[in-house]
């Protein structure tokens, strides 16, 4: 069964242009465009996509506002937030108010139908350009007084944290195998534990929040 993708963006070039190169795609049908965040919400409430692609800035809402209102009204459907704004604030608005994925709009077809399936399988996906800014962004902004230990469930392991960081550079779970000379299975299972440990459900806030821990 095909994804079934919301494209909102103000720009019809834009929309044009994503609906063509997705459309290549046997894995996507694009079942619904928007020009506003505002559009997006009454749009997505009858057509029901599996994924909608939300630019930021639009007139009349831009994507930030139409996102924490998705949430807010209780919709659960992913959205990737699909830019050309790599700034700190913006990602992390889109990240606080409820977007489930990050990329820029010079990734290649192939990352973005990646990112896309990810998203309908209920997962997150930002591309390492942006989990980078983001890291930078957090240490920049993070006071002298750092959590403690304490707050973690139960201390990462050394292997744990060796695992951390390279997920903080944007590796899948088979570079980091091949990195650290271990099997997937082993990957899994430590991304799995430190998850746990650090009481989150995805790669992207395990990072965040081992930042906020000063573990990174």
């Amino acid at each position: 069964m095909n994804i079934k993708v919301m494209l909102v963006d103000d720009q019809t070039l834009v929309r044009e242009g994503l609906n063509s190169l997705l459309s290549l795609s046997d894995k996507i049908e694009i079942t619904a465009q928007a020009s506003s965040g505002k559009e997006a919400i009454q749009k997505s409430a009858k057509c029901e996509p599996d994924v909608i692609l939300m630019d930021i800035r639009m007139p009349d809402m831009d994507g930030i506002e139409a996102v924490q209102l998705l949430r807010e009204n209780g919709s659960r459907i992913p959205v990737l937030m699909l830019t050309t704004f790599d700034d700190h604030e913006s990602i992390m608005k889109a990240i606080q108010v409820g977007a489930e994925g990050y990329l820029l709009k010079d990734v290649s077809l192939e990352v973005l139908v990646d990112a896309i399936e990810a998203l309908a399988n209920g997962k997150t996906w930002f591309q390492p350009a942006v989990t980078e800014r983001i890291i930078q962004g957090l240490k920049e902004n993070r006071t002298s007084q750092n959590s403690d230990e304490g707050a973690l469930i139960e201390p990462l392991t050394d292997k744990e944290v060796a695992v951390l960081r390279l997920i903080a550079a944007g590796l899948s779970n088979n570079e980091i195998a091949e990195s650290l000379f271990k099997s997937t299975g082993t990957v899994k299972n430590q991304v799995s534990s430190l998850m746990g440990k650090l009481g989150v459900r995805d790669r992207t806030r395990a990072v965040l929040k081992a930042i906020d821990l000063g573990l990174l």
